[in-house]
């Protein structure tokens, strides 16, 4: 695990709001501007509403549970607006259709690279190791058991993805050559799952959720990240225009302290929180009551030491043609 750098929030928001009064600030978010009671005193900015976009998955619960338990109410006003395919959620994100969304660094990435910047907030899913779950899953059909086996065999993916990401590492940890490593383009998970179980692809790259499902149905999980190295993680990303206007500053600053509201009780009793996970999150009848709840970080930036290394990834496989680092004491992309 790595210790993080944070921003001081206050310091954060001081910051956002001088920036505002020379000028200097991007224009609000197109998300709306309905204001919450200020719990900073009368000469404070008032939190903005906020659209937070995500996927159906469980990295967002915390969200869902402050909706659930009303964690919010007299701090900031939010909204959750589930997409059902990531594209969709980018798409929202770059218009500003959503002013926040639970995503990745790689999408975080390409969306700044694209015109659109974005800042990363917090980690969601990802602080450990053992938090949130990605691998690679093979049918016991294939007579597949190992993932050495893999050399040179198509796995099931989507490019350009959290997911090939962590099977170019794990395949790369087990000793696969990078030339041995192919892919076999297939970005809808549903589909993916599908031709892994028809033995339609030997092996696929996999969710928690549904490397969960295929262990019910018998399939064998090759090899996952929740050991070894901590090589992902999904984050929070924000517009960067709403983070660097007063309103914007100040909701993200109070959202942030209802995530940690919300992550203290998640993990002072997971279980009690099941039913709000699957009523928000996309999880198969076969796995709803057996599916582990993770453990949920309280929000501190990505480090260094998490992004860089995507980003090195990207620029190796010709997925970031744009310079950018990372700047962990603020969570911004900079281009070069």
């Amino acid at each position: 695990m790595t210790t993080t750098t944070t921003l001081s929030r206050r310091s954060f928001m001081a910051s956002a709001a001088a920036l505002a009064a020379l000028g200097l600030a991007g224009c609000g978010s197109q998300g709306g501007s309905s204001a919450a009671p200020s719990t900073e005193g009368a000469d404070a900015p008032k939190p903005m509403k906020l659209k937070v976009g995500t996927l159906p998955t469980e990295d967002l619960l915390p969200l869902w549970v402050a909706l659930s338990k009303g964690l919010a109410e007299g701090k900031v006003e939010f909204e959750v607006v589930p997409f059902q395919a990531a594209t969709e959620l980018i798409a929202g994100i770059s218009s500003g259709a959503v002013d926040m969304a639970m995503t990745d660094p790689m999408v975080a990435a390409s969306v700044t690279a694209g015109g659109t910047p974005l800042q990363l907030a917090w980690v969601t899913l990802g602080e450990t190791a053992q938090q949130g779950r990605f691998g690679i899953m093979t049918s016991p059909k294939t007579g597949i058991t190992s993932l050495s086996q893999l050399d040179g065999v198509p796995v099931g993916v989507g490019s350009n993805t959290i997911l090939e990401y962590v099977m170019d590492r794990l395949m790369l940890d087990a000793g696969i050559p990078q030339s041995g490593i192919k892919v076999e383009e297939m970005q809808k998970l549903p589909v993916r799952f599908q031709a892994m179980m028809a033995g339609e692809v030997k092996a696929a790259a996999l969710p928690g959720s549904l490397l969960a499902l295929g262990e019910a149905k018998g399939c064998i999980t090759l090899a996952d990240d929740t050991a070894g190295d901590n090589i992902s993680q999904s984050v929070m990303a924000v517009r960067q225009n709403v983070i660097e206007s007063p309103a914007g500053a100040a909701a993200v600053e109070a959202l942030t302290e209802v995530w940690d509201a919300a992550v203290a009780l998640i993990n002072a009793d997971r279980e009690s929180f099941r039913s709000v996970l699957l009523e928000n999150a996309n999880l198969s009848d076969a796995v709803k009551e057996t599916y582990p709840i993770s453990e949920y970080p309280m929000a501190s930036k990505p480090t260094s030491a998490m992004v860089d290394p995507v980003l090195t990834w990207m620029r190796d496989k010709g997925y970031l043609t744009v310079g950018l680092r990372y700047d962990e004491s603020t969570g911004k992309f900079i281009k070069e």
